[in-house]
């Protein structure tokens, strides 16, 4: 599963991308300092593997992870061939959700590609350019499907009711996902890969001083975001990359401590991106491995057994079951099992994030 960082150029997505990732992704003070993706792998912090650790003293700790994407700076006119055009425009394409960054500070040393501050126009701007592509890949995909209408195709006619539908949609800028079964959007919409489909973050980058209460330009893009299917967090990128450069856990506190912050904005930020993929995460546990295993929400035993090995599900059995409460309430799974507090679940059970699993399988 992968998640791209979008924006206009200069509003500090590769400086976000090298503290996600600690990786060192070109941020400089010009437009498209960015041209082909930069990509990570990033460990999603989760503080209950930590707590089993400390319990089981396990050889290994591994964590679950997400795939984050810097994408290259988008402009008006991209999906004519403007900046980077096309090259942007199919890198978003091939991502299942997007966060797009939004400048909310101000500072004349770092050039704004418009010349001027204006978070809500940044955002239309983007997502004019990305509307634009998809109602492209729309009425590609029309015109094709109409010429097998002429063969009488039932199906042919359903799907470009449900094309028409989102063409008129896009225009008025209003995709309602709702508005579509189930079968329709994995027949018709999914392969498409429109962008305007895909679940959204904002991440409003803020300068030092808001980055607890915000400032105006948070509060302007809190209005237009309003009650949609969208979230925001807040983010100063010039702290997170001070936190980077710091070298132990114990001197990053301090410095969240001293800012009066809880977290640093890097782990919000990755943790926020695993939930906007409708993600979570069971666990296995014992003295060769504590570690994390990243589904969807609503997948079953049967499907999370086959996160392991697909052996697991050809020969599935059973799936031992601890809640991660009782797990640390008790101490140990000899504990749990004395307290009958571990379950036998078959293929149907749906997983609980958090949930300790141990799979009973026969091939």
């Amino acid at each position: 599963m992968k998640v791209g960082i979008v924006g206009l150029p200069n509003v500090g997505k590769s400086t976000l991308f090298n503290c996600l990732s600690q990786s060192k992704a070109q941020s400089e003070n010009y437009p498209f300092c960015t041209i082909d993706p930069n990509v990570s792998i990033v460990n999603v912090p989760d503080t209950r593997l930590d707590k089993l650790s400390s319990l089981i003293s396990p050889e290994k700790l591994i964590p679950t992870n997400v795939k984050i994407v810097d994408i290259a700076g988008l402009v008006k006119g991209a999906s004519k061939g403007e900046g980077l055009g096309n090259k942007f425009l199919s890198n978003i394409r091939e991502t299942d959700a997007i966060i797009h960054v939004l400048r909310c500070f101000d500072d004349p040393n770092i050039i704004h590609v418009d010349g001027k501050i204006n978070p809500l126009s940044d955002k239309e701007v983007v997502e004019y350019e990305l509307i634009l592509k998809d109602l492209e890949i729309v009425d590609k995909r029309l015109d094709k499907i109409k010429k097998t209408l002429r063969s009488g195709s039932s199906e042919s006619k359903k799907e470009i009711e449900v094309l028409e539908n989102i063409r008129l949609q896009l225009e008025n800028i209003s995709i309602n996902k709702n508005d579509y079964s189930d079968d329709q959007f994995e027949d018709f919409i999914k392969p498409l890969e429109l962008i305007s489909f895909k679940p959204i973050l904002y991440v409003c980058n803020v300068g030092e001083n808001d980055v607890i209460s915000g400032n105006d330009y948070v509060d302007q893009v809190k209005k237009e975001i309003g009650n949609k299917d969208s979230e925001i967090i807040i983010i100063s990128a010039k702290i997170e990359s001070e936190i980077n450069e710091l070298d132990s856990f114990e001197e990053k506190k301090i410095f969240l401590d001293d800012l009066g912050l809880d977290d640093s904005g890097s782990n919000k930020l990755i943790r926020a991106s695993y939930k906007l993929l409708n993600l979570h995460s069971y666990f296995t546990a014992g003295v060769k491995e504590v570690r994390g295993w990243t589904i969807k929400i609503g997948d079953s035993a049967y499907d999370a057994a086959g996160q392991i090995h697909t052996d697991f599900q050809k020969g599935f059995i059973c799936a031992e079951v601890i809640s991660y409460a009782d797990y640390i309430e008790y101490g140990s799974e000899v504990k749990v099992k004395e307290a009958g507090k571990m379950r036998l679940e078959g293929k149907e059970y749906i997983v609980s994030d958090g949930d300790i699993m141990h799979f009973r399988f026969n091939i």
